[in-house]
């Protein structure tokens, strides 16, 4: 019998379903790791289809009546929940920690981002409103309201645990919507943790039903499948997304899907480099890179690129790698043995067609699945890493002449979630982010993610946008109401 850790053993570890904390039907469990070390931290309930049914139908039932609720008052459930995310940020960044690997400060950073969503989304939920205007003719009245989109299938990302949680869960309830929440098998606690707050905060049973699972194919698939739920959004990457898309496509069900990125981090030949180096420490290290948002093609003007990669490089091999609770850790593991194993192939195919590892690029030692920071010059064009998402601490540097050809190679991708422009000319800045296909840029900064905005990607990084005034808009449908007018009364003609 697995003893859980301290930190994680106030954490309910069953299925939550119809507000009420049950074992698996089978009772199945399985384990949560410790990527730092390997260890076991606790077990959890691993269910099966027919729980994930029990979880459906529970928010099946729920959905009427929670529609039907005050707008005020499920703003004033995400106040509270924002709140006690807020009095718990050390415990919770300690948790995700645990779980998933990243730096104990960079996770109280999530804690307080995935916080936020709570807040604005509060605020967003009073502020549905409709439209009401006549026809051209005068003949009728036009009225157009909001409704809950209806039960939501939510799958979350084992790299964001918490944030990515909240990015969706808290639109769903501001809209009025319930919810069956799959997190990641490597990260269900903070999933769990955040559902135990919720219900705390008042969310009644059945509005959110958490299934922690294994078995992930066999039990999205039902939800898919079953005609019930009315929306799908998933975080993850492109191939699962598809998948869920041609499953959507069998109900016609909304979908919101954030998938993969390749994203261009491109510095001109006028910007500033030290910015530059700052922009890149932050869009390609946090979360050790395992960020969709992650700087993945450092295009870098000829006249800058060696003095750019030096300064990088320099940065990078001074970070601190450990145990993300220990205090000086600045990069932590990465989630398993396979994105690990990822990371060094795409390295070594580099390596192996010219690149040279300017800092990093050799598996450490010892336990845990740590992989050092690595930048890499001369890297060509046809290497694994140019055309694949990283998702590690590995910064390949490629110099470019001409402004046209490097937008060219930018966009020369499927996906297109983020790009990042780094110039002192605001003409240039506005010239080349229009031009980049993505659906979002960071000029001069390599930090995107707010909840104010609105989150999301073009061609196959994505559908739709999460966070923002629109983020609401993903969990909603409109109805028109068309009301005659009293006879009489229609608009004279000239």
């Amino acid at each position: 019998m697995t003893t859980p850790h301290s930190a994680v053993a106030s954490i309910r570890t069953e299925l939550l379903i119809d507000g009420q904390w049950r074992a698996a039907v089978e009772g199945r469990v399985f384990d949560v790791e410790n990527p730092a070390t390997g260890d076991v931290l606790t077990a959890v309930a691993d269910a099966d289809p027919a729980d994930g049914d029990a979880a459906l139908a529970a928010a099946v039932r729920a959905q009427a009546s929670w529609a039907r609720t005050a707008p005020r008052y499920r703003s004033e459930i995400l106040r509270r929940a924002y709140d006690l995310v807020m009095s718990r940020q050390d415990w919770l960044a300690e948790v995700m920690t645990l779980e998933m690997g990243k730096p104990l400060a960079e996770a109280k950073g999530e804690v307080a981002y995935a916080a936020e969503f709570l807040r604005w989304f509060s605020e967003e939920a009073v502020r549905v409103s409709g439209d009401h205007t006549t026809t051209g003719d005068g003949a009728n009245r036009i009225i157009v309201t909001r409704e809950p989109v209806g039960p939501c299938v939510l799958i979350t990302p084992w790299n964001f645990p918490l944030a990515m949680g909240t990015r969706k869960i808290a639109p769903a309830v501001a809209a009025g919507c319930t919810m069956v929440l799959k997190p990641a098998p490597q990260t269900p606690l903070s999933s769990l943790a955040l559902a135990g707050i919720l219900q705390e905060a008042g969310l009644p049973d059945g509005v959110l039903n958490v299934v922690n699972t294994t078995d992930a194919a066999s039990v999205v698939e039902r939800w898919m499948t079953s005609g019930k739920a009315r929306k799908v959004s998933f975080t993850g990457s492109t191939g699962v997304g598809k998948l869920l898309l041609r499953q959507a496509a069998e109900t016609v069900m909304r979908s919101s899907m954030e998938l993969g990125g390749n994203a261009p981090f491109i510095v001109c030949a006028d910007a500033d480099v030290d910015t530059a180096v700052d922009g890149a420490m932050a869009a390609k290290m946090r979360n050790m890179g395992e960020a969709c948002t992650a700087a993945n093609r450092m295009y870098v003007h000829r006249d800058l690129a060696a003095t750019f990669a030096e300064r990088l490089a320099a940065r990078m091999a001074a970070l601190t790698v450990g145990n993300g609770l220990e205090s000086d850790t600045e990069v932590g593991p990465l989630i398993d043995s396979a994105g690990r194993a990822k990371v060094q192939r795409l390295v070594d195919d580099a390596l192996a067609r010219g690149a040279t590892a300017l800092t990093g690029g050799r598996l450490p030692e010892g336990p845990g699945y740590f992989y050092p920071p690595t930048v890499l010059a001369d890297v060509s064009a046809e290497s694994d890493l140019m055309s694949t998402e990283v998702f590690g601490p590995v910064a390949p540097v490629i110099p470019f002449d001409d402004e046209d050809d490097v937008i060219d190679r930018a966009n020369d991708t499927e996906w297109g979630l983020v790009g990042y422009l780094f110039t002192q000319d605001i003409d240039r800045a506005f010239d080349l982010s229009e031009r980049l296909e993505v659906g979002m840029v960071g000029v001069n900064t390599g930090l995107v993610s707010n909840p104010a905005a609105p989150f999301g990607g073009v061609k196959q990084s994505g559908l739709g946008r999460e966070g923002g005034r629109v983020g609401i808009d993903e969990f909603l449908e409109y109805k028109y109401l068309a009301v005659p007018r009293r006879q009489g009364r229609s608009i004279a003609r000239s």
